[in-house]
């Protein structure tokens, strides 16, 4: 098995305009790891799409971060798989093993949406390795705080599982599309120094948790940089230009401005409603940080 050689798994969703975008990564080897399993009301299709691929064992799911639809589905997928552990951030353990919490939360920010995806289980805890304990060959894990606090990346035999980190990437009729997922709260300086991190690492092959991949890792994460600085300027620059519709006015001119946004164009008419719903509260992360 070639050390890039690893499987991208759709989670298909029952919501219009969320096709290809939400899927797991497997890598099968002396270990087999599954990266994010998706939301609770769609993780049966991640363990039928294992069970196709003759993988009856996982090891360890890794877990970029703990929201719904990164890991709601965990505690299904472990009654599938027990003997498989989860390593995610130490500070989202307590999260997992009692969701209320996030799924109030998740509610509230994501709406309908949230409820789409599911609610979320109680996994006991045990089942979970905090991340700072989670000493597993060849497996580097990297603190990558911006689109969550507890959001985590993951150096696998030549693949980086970047979960958020470096934002959202896929093609749209082989135009490339990439976007910022900023939510309230945004803290500028710690995205940008977990951008560093990840930089600094040996380039290697990137896999994206929304929604795909690229060869080179330095080069696609310089390229996010320097939008996330972009979508800093051109958002400052509405924000003094007055409070009137400025969350619709900062999209107009992202989408205007913007090249890494071109591909939206070319979305059927669901795929840019759900772009435009992450946009605006990515567009609210930057405001609330640069009105602080």
């Amino acid at each position: 098995m070639k050390e890039h050689d690893c499987t991208l798994i759709e989670i298909k969703q029952k919501i219009p305009g969320f096709d290809r975008f939400i899927g797991s990564w497997v890598y099968r080897g002396d270990i087999n790891l599954v990266v994010d399993v998706g939301p609770a009301n769609s993780v049966g299709k991640l363990i039928e799409a294992l069970m196709k691929m003759n993988m009856e064992r996982v090891d360890y799911i890794l877990l970029t971060h703990i929201h719904i639809d990164h890991a709601g589905g965990l505690a299904e997928f472990l009654e599938h798989f027990p003997m498989a552990r989860a390593v995610c951030h130490d500070k989202g353990v307590r999260h997992l093993v009692d969701p209320s919490k996030l799924w109030e939360g998740s509610r509230k920010v994501l709406g309908e949406v949230a409820e789409a995806f599911g609610p979320l289980q109680p996994v006991k805890e045990e089942k979970c390795i905090p991340h700072t304990q989670a000493h597993i060959k060849n497996l580097v894990v990297i603190e990558t705080p911006g689109h969550a606090p507890h959001h985590l990346s993951f150096s696998y035999r030549g693949n980086l599982f970047a979960g958020e980190a470096g934002g959202n990437y896929f093609s749209v009729q082989d135009t490339d599309y990439l976007r910022p997922a900023t939510p309230h709260r945004f803290f500028l300086k710690d995205f940008l120094e977990s951008l560093d991190r990840l930089i600094a690492l040996d380039d290697q092959h990137i896999c994206y948790a929304h929604f795909g991949d690229a060869p080179n890792s330095r080069q696609m994460l310089k390229r996010f940089r320097a939008q996330v600085l972009r979508w800093k300027e051109i958002i400052q620059k509405e924000m003094s230009a007055g409070s009137s519709d400025l969350t619709m006015r900062c999209m107009d001119s992202l989408l205007e401005k913007d090249p890494d946004l071109e591909a939206f164009k070319l979305m059927d008419p669901d795929t840019q409603k759900r772009e435009r719903f992450f946009m605006a509260n990515s567009v609210r992360g930057y405001m609330g940080f640069l009105q602080a």
